[in-house]
């Protein structure tokens, strides 16, 4: 099971459980239990730190519909339950995919200015190492994106699926294979194996897929 379908898992988790949450009835006035909605609220807050970031709407709304919860009226539970099925929502509609790609492309973007540098300065095999793992954390995170598990997976297995989901094809798909072979030279330092034409290939092609799939 990849990450993905972990957090949809907790979603579906904690759906079930805001469902259960018992009620009980106080001189006539319905309230959420205390201890249920304590332990549901805990959880979706922890959820939604994890998947959507503290500075996000998803979590400041929960949080506030949670600190604004003094008695556990329907009135003040509702907020939450409203914000938890949004988010949940948003997460399973595959709504965060650019939020994550975008992100993602940034810290790529990182490498490869830093692989770009050492290219230019005439350390190629420093540019292969750097290219080569911009180009494989990507390559991987692209494929988590698509619900693909490559968990433990080398870079050819990654490759492999991609193309096996049609992921990848054409000449990118052609050039892609041609880079695990750099990739392993880089990765056991056999540097005698490694020419600048193959780091301004790895960095080219890197360049491509991030300017496809993240931004």
């Amino acid at each position: 099971m990849n990450v993905s379908d972990q957090i949809k898992k907790r979603f579906m988790e904690l759906h079930a459980q805001m469902g259960g949450m018992r009620v009980t009835h106080e001189e006539g006035v319905p309230r959420t239990a205390r201890t249920d909605l304590h332990q549901w609220a805990t959880s979706v807050l922890s959820l939604l730190f994890r998947v959507f970031g503290q500075d996000t709407a998803h979590y400041s709304n929960f949080k506030h519909a949670y600190d604004d919860c003094q008695n556990g009226y329907p009135s003040e539970v509702e907020p939450m339950k409203g914000v938890f099925l949004a988010a949940k929502a948003d997460y399973e509609g595959g709504y965060l995919f650019n939020l994550t790609a975008a992100v993602s492309g940034e810290i790529f973007g990182d490498f490869v200015g830093l692989a770009k540098a050492a290219l230019s300065d005439g350390h190629k095999d420093v540019a292969a190492v750097l290219a080569c793992a911009a180009l494989e954390d990507a390559l991987k995170r692209f494929a988590e994106l698509n619900t693909l598990d490559v968990a433990n997976k080398d870079m050819t297995e990654v490759v492999n699926a991609l193309k096996t989901k049609g992921l990848v094809s054409g000449a990118q798909k052609s050039l892609l294979d041609t880079m695990p072979r750099i990739r392993n030279y880089a990765l056991h330092a056999e540097w005698s194996k490694i020419t600048p034409q193959d780091a301004g290939s790895v960095l080219g092609f890197v360049e491509q897929f991030l300017l496809s799939n993240f931004s």
